[in-house]
C-alpha cells in the first residue's frame, strides 16, 4: 500500500491506498465542517471566498481565508520535503514521517475540548488543512499522480471524460485500461463518501473524537504493510 511508489504500482495498491486515505479524508471533511463550519479538506471554496472578501475590502476575514490556502500549500510542500529527503536516506521509511505527522494532528485535535474547538475555529481548520494537504502529497507522490483523496471535483472531470471513452475506444487494452482507471475512481467517490457519512454520524455521537478513528486507521495502514512484507519475505525464504 505505502511501500511501492511509482511505476512499481499496481492497480490493487492504488486500490488499497485510495480506499484508506479517501476514507480518511472522508471523516476529516464532514466531521470539521460540523466542528467549525469550515472546509477542511480542499480549498476550491476558499479560494472564492477570498477573492470575495477582498473585493469587499473585508481583508481582514480576506487574510484568514489566504491562511487556508497557504495552510494546505504548506502541507504539500512539506510532505514531498520530507519524502524527498527521507528517501536518501531509507527508501523504506519514505512515508512515515507524513503519516506520522498527520496522525498527530488528527489527534492532537481529536482530543481537544469543544471550548477550544470553538474559539480556536480558524487554527483548527488551518491544522486539518495542512494534514489534508500532506495526505494529498503524499499519495500524489506515492502513485504517480494517479491517486487524489481529498476532494472530488477532478476526480468527477476524470470520470466524466473516461465513461465518454468506452463508447470510443474499442481495442482490448485500451477497454482494459479505462476499466481499471474508473474502477480507481468510482473506489475513491466510495470510500470518501462512506467516510463522509462515518464522520458526519459520528461527530453526532461523539463530537470531533471522531477524528481518533481516522488517526488509528492510519495507523494500521504501515503496521498492515509491513506485517504482509515480512510474511512475504518468509514465504519466499522458505519457498527457495
Amino acid at each position: 500500500m505505502f511501500r511501492h511508489r511509482g511505476k512499481s504500482r499496481t492497480l490493487n495498491h492504488n486500490l488499497k491506498l485510495a480506499s484508506l486515505l479517501s476514507f480518511v479524508a472522508g471523516i476529516v471533511n464532514v466531521s470539521g465542517l460540523f466542528a467549525v463550519q469550515r472546509l477542511t479538506t480542499n480549498i476550491t471554496g476558499h479560494f472564492a471566498y477570498f477573492a470575495d472578501e477582498i473585493v469587499k475590502k473585508n481583508f481582514e476575514q480576506g487574510f484568514v481565508y489566504l491562511l487556508f490556502l497557504v495552510a494546505f500549500l504548506l502541507g504539500a510542500f512539506c510532505s514531498n520535503l520530507l519524502i524527498e529527503i527521507v528517501s536518501r536516506v531509507n527508501e523504506r521509511y519514505v512515508n512515515a514521517i507524513p503519516v506520522s505527522i498527520e496522525i498527530s494532528i488528527l489527534t492532537f485535535i481529536g482530543i481537544l475540548s469543544p471550548l477550544t474547538i470553538n474559539t480556536k475555529a480558524n487554527t483548527v481548520a488551518c491544522l486539518l488543512l495542512f494534514a489534508m494537504g500532506l495526505q494529498n502529497a503524499l499519495v500524489t507522490s506515492l502513485s504517480n499522480a494517479v491517486v487524489r483523496t481529498t476532494h472530488l471535483t477532478g476526480l468527477f472531470t476524470d470520470l466524466g471524460i473516461e465513461l465518454s471513452q468506452l463508447f470510443f475506444y474499442k481495442k482490448g487494452d485500451q477497454q482494459k485500461k479505462l476499466a481499471s482507471s474508473i474502477k480507481l475512481r468510482l473506489t475513491i467517490i466510495f470510500f470518501f463518501f462512506s467516510g463522509g457519512v462515518t464522520g458526519g454520524y459520528g461527530y453526532l455521537l461523539t463530537g470531533i473524537k471522531i477524528l481518533l478513528l481516522a488517526a488509528i486507521i492510519l495507523i494500521y495502514a504501515p503496521i498492515y504493510d509491513n506485517l504482509k512484507f515480512k510474511i512475504v519475505t518468509i514465504k519466499r525464504k522458505y519457498m527457495r
